[in-house]
């Protein structure tokens, strides 16, 4: 598998894209959640796009799984991953009744997909901020299924199954509760190595 190299400046970039982005992110949620939100990013990293099930609890975990699809300078695949006792706990905090059903409705699915869209945005801007390129994507997509299945389709989306993803882990905190959340972006062919190095040339230069 084609490896990219990380050094240390690589690494500092990446970790300034995941805390520009968490900043984005927290500043949305604290207005969509009609409360203080806190959200640290917990690791910042590639991560071969075969390992992706394994940050997530191994490939038969059931996950809430957000895809969107970005174009601009660079195309590819964003996905924000949640477990399913995260996704509950940010739905007790969107939908004033409580979950019954096992199944989740149409209503939950929606308000999963709308946390999504904020979290996947607020990652694009950070992009964009830090690149100096234009971002847009697509409308979100949700599904509830188990990782390695939802992860199977971003692949073949991506046309490039020796790419390497970037790992974004985070940790919101908001009124108490916890909630994890996983960003993992997949540009197209050789767009990783496009981006980390217009991010490694900014964190260099300032």
């Amino acid at each position: 598998m084609r490896r990219l190299h990380v050094d240390p400046v690589t690494l500092d970039a990446l970790r300034e894209f995941g805390n520009i982005g968490a900043g984005h992110a927290a500043t949305a949620l604290s207005t969509l959640l009609s409360g203080r939100v806190k959200m640290s990013v917990t690791d910042a990293r590639l991560c071969p796009f075969s390992e992706i099930v394994d940050v997530v609890g191994g490939g038969e975990t059931i996950v809430a799984a957000v895809f969107i699809r970005i174009f601009g300078t660079i195309s590819g695949n964003m996905f924000v991953l949640m477990s399913l006792p995260s996704a509950d706990r940010l739905l007790e905090r969107l939908l004033p009744a409580p979950r019954k059903a096992q199944e989740y409705t149409e209503l939950e699915q929606s308000a999963i997909a709308e946390v999504g869209n904020i979290l996947s945005g607020a990652y694009v801007a950070a992009i964009s901020d830090l690149c100096g390129i234009s971002l847009n994507q697509s409308i979100p997509a949700v599904a509830i299924d188990m990782a390695a299945a939802l992860l199977d389709i971003g692949l073949m989306m991506s046309g490039d199954e020796e790419n390497q993803a970037i790992l974004i882990s985070t940790s919101l905190v908001h009124d108490g509760n916890n909630i994890d959340a996983y960003f993992f972006l997949l540009p197209d062919l050789d767009g990783t190595e496009v981006l980390l190095d217009i991010l490694r040339g900014k964190i260099r230069h300032g």
